[in-house]
């Protein structure tokens, strides 16, 4: 092998990625090599306890709404698979209701939006060596978002790092394996070294709103466009309330020296502080990752900075086989793309509803989405509908068959059952489902064999259920 793989910047050059990615890299890899994992302890933040909230926006004039959604251009994050679902295919090509993909109704939402607005909305994919193939082929139904390849952003990969050596891993059972992804953070990367953000700034595009593609609670909102344009901020991230399931998600805080706003991942905590961050109502807040950014100011930081963004890093150790408890123990670094709001120090936030953070992570979370908790509006909005006042169901299904999501789809071929006016449902044991169920309050339905069964089609209103021979 060529020495020079052995030097992880160089593996990078050789390799024919940008110089954006490869400046980012060895930013972090320097750090990571002096020995500096930016843990940030309890002592060094404080806390924020209130902030400005959506419900308060002021309405946005429409002439003036007219000329700023042709300055604006909506990302979508759309490097994931659905590992955590046993799938190797890209998690937004998966079906999410009335037989649309997220994918679907992402597109239908912004050609909804240009043909409402008679305007040019751009749109952009943020797409990994992963998702790239599956989704060109996919967006050819919908020519009038653009060629595939124009509106692709191909997020970079970067070289794992042996844990002793330092060195560019060597892995000749799988070349691929050497490699890892960056993390979102990698978006500004991207955008520098694809030539992307000097085509949007240099054509007058100034104004984004970036947001994971299995979130479909994330939508382009001109309230919030107009409360970005009229703060004047270079960066505003939407946070919401914290909740007993959000104790692992990044929360929002300030550094207590410069007082300016920064991003907590669990990752970067030390042990010693866990339980002040999972307390949350000392912190109140995460990060729903939708993110709206000022293009302009954003290429003159990265390009002040020497062509690259410095982001807090996230030292993820691992094998470079994940599967392999064997195999060499690597370090993988990883960048927050919400982390950013410490880099500018007019950054600001928005407390939003909790129906713009409706991210599907697991079949939990698709069980609750294809429910009659959730509904596909006008302007192709899934949202909760009206009647749950933005809480959405509590969902548990606790056994292997609802891991796998095509097990799942086995037990969930005749339908979701009703979910309108249910507060949790929590599922101990294989059963089938179908939409003749009707979940209200609280509901808990155990099956205590090993085989599957099929639960009685019925009204099931705050009961315990426990089907057995």
């Amino acid at each position: 092998m060529d020495p020079l793989f052995n030097c992880p910047i160089e593996k990078m050059r050789i390799a024919g990625l940008s110089e954006a990615a490869v400046k980012a890299f060895q930013r972090a890899y320097e750090k990571i090599k002096g020995g500096a994992y930016e843990l940030i302890e309890e002592s060094s933040i404080d806390t924020i306890d209130e902030v400005k909230k959506y419900d308060y926006l002021d309405v946005p004039n429409n002439e003036e709404l007219e000329s700023v959604i042709n300055k604006s251009v909506v990302i979508k994050l759309n490097g994931g698979l659905g590992t955590s679902m046993g799938l190797n295919t890209t998690k937004s090509l998966l079906e999410v209701r009335e037989g649309l993909t997220f994918l679907d109704v992402i597109a239908k939402q912004v050609m909804h939006i240009r043909k409402e607005h008679h305007n040019d909305l751009k749109f952009l994919l943020m797409n990994s060596f992963s998702t790239t193939d599956e989704t060109r082929e996919f967006l050819l139904k919908y020519p009038q978002l653009g060629e595939p390849r124009e509106i692709e952003l191909l997020q970079n990969r970067i070289p794992k790092i042996d844990a002793n050596t330092f060195e560019a891993i060597a892995y000749s059972e799988s070349r691929d394996l050497e490699w890892c992804p960056p993390g979102h953070g990698d978006i500004y990367a991207t955008l520098l070294g694809t030539g992307a953000l000097d085509k949007l700034v240099d054509s007058g595009v100034h104004y984004a709103f970036v947001s994971n593609s299995d979130n479909l609670g994330a939508t382009f909102d001109f309230n919030l466009l107009s409360e970005f344009i009229n703060s004047g901020s270079s960066f505003m991230m939407e946070v919401t309330r914290r909740t007993d399931a959000d104790i692992k998600g990044g929360h929002l805080a300030k550094d207590s020296q410069s007082g300016n706003l920064l991003l907590r991942e669990v990752a970067q905590c030390p042990d010693k502080d866990l339980k002040e961050f999972q307390d949350i109502s000392k912190y109140r807040y995460f990060n729903t990752n939708n993110i709206w950014l000022r293009l302009d100011r954003l290429r003159d930081l990265m390009r002040d900075s020497g062509g690259f963004i410095d982001l807090p890093l996230i030292v993820n150790r691992k094998h470079v086989n994940p599967v392999g408890s064997d195999s060499t123990k690597v370090i993988q670094i990883e960048v927050a793309m919400g982390a950013a709001i410490q880099c500018f120090k007019d950054s600001t936030v928005i407390e939003v509803p909790r129906s713009r953070f409706s991210p599907v992570k697991n079949c939990e979370d698709l069980f609750a989405l294809r429910s009659d908790a959730y509904q596909l509006g006008e302007k192709f909005q899934v949202q909760l509908i009206p009647e749950r006042s933005n809480v959405p169901p509590t969902v548990k299904l606790n056994d292997e068959v609802y891991k796998n999501y095509q097990s799942f789809e086995n037990v969930t071929n005749l339908g979701i059952p009703s979910l309108k006016n249910c507060k949790s449902i929590h599922v101990n044991g294989p059963f089938t489902f179908s939409s003749d169920i009707e979940f209200e309050g609280s509901v808990s339905i155990t099956n205590r064999d090993t085989f599957i069964k099929e639960i009685p089609p019925r009204r099931y209103k705050d009961k315990k259920v426990v089907l057995a021979e």
